[in-house]
């Protein structure tokens, strides 16, 4: 296939930043979006041209690290697919695509595609864990757990922290991470002591690290490539009321 590509450039944190347009030829059907962009920073560096910047790791689906806007959908076209993950037989030969970074007031652009997302590593650290220890791990039959709760707590745990609930929800809201980081441990024994001071103080970090927010509008569980459901921010905000009610907050 022979594509046109019109990615954000931006060369620091403080540029306007724009809107360059690529050919690219030859694309294999096969390839996966960011097997393209390789291609396309080999011919930029053999021809002498800054390359272009974007987060990947994995590759696999698993990590979380890789984040585009493409053509207007976090992670592109196909639901359930990170970027990495996504083909290029979901596009079609002469197509205009347009790639864009994550945009939410929370993550800041570093370079071209790649932004800030150390603002959900602030809402981890005010209560993503466990803090009693706890020895080693316990006979799985130990302490009986119900399915539904395990169930919930296993789809909540899928969340790979990417960041595309925030790029699609018009408030630029990170409550669907947040409430899944709090749920995969509130249905969980082991999470009990800490459960109430656990809500408030990532749902505190939350809104303090700039994040919109949530009008339950829904965006951020079409775009979520592993799934999480919406009903995920229902059993936060139901947890984050006990527990200010139990403060005695207004």
């Amino acid at each position: 296939m022979n594509l046109t590509l019109r990615i954000w450039r931006q060369s620091g944190p403080k540029d306007r930043g724009r809107m360059v347009t690529y050919q690219v030829e030859d694309v294999s059907p096969d390839m996966s979006f960011l097997e393209m962009l390789d291609v396309l920073n080999e011919r930029l560096v053999l021809a002498g041209e800054e390359p272009v910047a974007f987060d990947h790791d994995c590759r696999e689906g698993i990590c979380g690290m890789c984040g585009l806007m493409i053509n207007g959908d976090a992670h592109g076209p196909q639901r359930g697919t990170t970027a990495c993950q996504l083909h290029m037989r979901q596009f079609s030969d002469g197509d205009t695509i347009d790639i864009e970074p994550w945009r939410a007031r929370a993550f800041p652009v570093i370079k071209d595609l790649v932004v800030d997302r150390s603002a959900f590593d602030t809402i981890i650290a005010a209560g993503g864990y466990v803090t009693a220890p706890t020895g080693s791990a316990p006979e799985a039959h130990a302490t009986p757990v119900p399915k539904a709760d395990a169930d919930a707590a296993f789809e909540a745990a899928a969340c790979i922290g990417c960041g595309a609930c925030v790029a699609a929800c018009p408030n630029g809201s990170g409550m669907l991470f947040t409430a899944a980081k709090v749920t995969q441990l509130s249905l969980l024994p082991q999470g009990q002591p800490e459960r109430y001071t656990r809500v408030v103080g990532m749902v505190d970090a939350h809104d303090e690290a700039g994040f919109g927010g949530c009008t339950n509008a829904g965006e951020c569980t079409v775009v979520c490539p592993k799934g999480i459901p919406l009903n995920t921010i229902g059993r936060l905000n139901r947890d984050y009321l006990k527990a200010t009610a139990k403060r005695g907050d207004t």
